[in-house]
């Protein structure tokens, strides 16, 4: 049994999809047998967001109130430790910290960017980076090594990108040996209900979730630029297809092409709201950020993780994934409308089986006792 510190980002942001993410990893770690204890900090002012004010404040109690219900759910109540910005701490007394740190084996970062690196140095704590933005992490990890600027460093580097690290993409290795881990998805969380045959194609996604970002001249956007290439997809398919979008989306012009749209903290504003949209769909048809796909990244979602778990099939945009996940059948990579309206039709024409194969897909390579101990092996604790 290994015990680990998770470094979270769940109340900083208490929405459904963000919910499922961190709650993959935690609960995987659970059931393995491991001993797990989430922490997340705010080294920044107004990092909480407020869902039902649509605010950021300085006050974590909003998130922390949403988390420890989420957790005490699965079997892990008071496992959960959030640190404000102004030194309040929620959960666990702040004094029992250290004591955590020098219990643990390793501390894995989901989401928090060496906030608690000086905690695990102190100790002589290994210490894991989970980077779930490829290209972006490396190409902003590359520009403050060329100019000297101090960064946080830790013991072993992992990117959710599979092509990280080697020649296949074209993003740096700023000077890391980047291993990689896709996210893990529990798929026993997950029946596998049928498909509602009239269901649409739906995803859950953000507009813009950051501002662009150069490299050796070229300038590498979000969604935002990737889902103009697939706005007339409607056009091309007699399926239902579905957004919730959250951020500055031009609604009325995704409405004009077919799209219908739904707002993405809406469907996302619980857990379980979350799942139930997922369960709605038919299957997932999904863009990826310019930058994950511009520089062929290999990253593949973790919300089309939960979709495939679901028995949804996912046609996802192709980052270079399928290079190591099985395409072709429950779930496909696709480039174009017209291979996107192709992979439609395929799984309207035998949804059943295409639905069992999103699952089998999940539990053999994307299942939490899959991906976890694999990682733990590669970074020397016992899985």
């Amino acid at each position: 049994m290994a015990r680990i510190i998770a470094s979270v980002y769940m109340g900083r942001y208490p929405l459904g999809g963000m919910m499922s993410w961190n709650l993959q990893w935690l609960v995987g770690f659970a059931r393995l047998g491991h001993d797990v204890y989430a922490v997340e900090k705010a080294d920044y002012p107004k990092a909480w967001f407020v869902p039902g004010e649509r605010r950021m404040s300085d006050d974590a109690t909003v998130g922390f109130e949403v988390v420890e219900r989420l957790l005490r759910r699965f079997g892990l109540p008071s496992r959960y430790l959030a640190l404000e910005v102004r030194g309040r701490s929620h959960g666990e007394p702040r004094k029992k910290l250290e004591e955590l740190f020098r219990a643990a084996d390793v501390l894995i970062d989901l989401g928090n960017h060496g906030a608690w690196l000086e905690e695990a140095d102190a100790v002589g704590l290994p210490s894991v980076r989970v980077d779930g933005e490829p290209g972006m992490t490396q190409i902003r990890m590359e520009e403050a090594r060329r100019a000297l600027l101090p960064q946080r460093s830790f013991t072993h580097y992992f990117s959710n990108g599979a092509n990280i690290g080697s020649s296949r993409t074209g993003a740096p290795s700023a000077g890391k040996r980047w291993g990689h881990v896709f996210n893990p998805v529990v798929t026993e969380l997950f029946s596998r209900d049928e498909a509602p045959p009239s269901g649409p194609f739906t995803t859950v996604m953000n507009w813009q979730s950051h501002q662009p970002i150069e490299f050796q001249g070229r300038v590498w956007g979000q969604k935002d630029v990737e889902f103009a290439k697939f706005l007339h997809l409607p056009c091309l398919s007699r399926a239902k297809l579905e957004v919730a979008v959250a951020g500055a989306a031009p609604v009325a012009e995704l409405r004009a092409h077919g799209w219908k749209v739904k707002q993405g903290h809406s469907v996302t504003r619980t857990l379980g709201a979350f799942n139930r949209y997922i369960r709605s769909s038919l299957g997932e048809f999904g863009v990826c950020k310019e930058i994950f796909v511009g520089l062929r990244t290999g990253w593949f979602s973790d919300r089309s993780a939960v979709y495939l778990a679901a028995g949804r099939p996912v046609i996802l945009q192709d980052t270079g994934f399928a290079e190591y996940l099985p395409a072709g059948r429950g779930l496909f990579a696709v480039k174009t409308p017209e291979e996107a309206a192709e992979a439609i039709a395929i799984v309207r024409s035998d949804p059943g089986r295409h639905s069992r194969w999103a699952r089998e897909i999940a539990q053999e390579h994307l299942d939490a006792g899959v991906v976890l101990p694999r990682l733990l092996r590669e970074i020397g604790v016992a899985a």
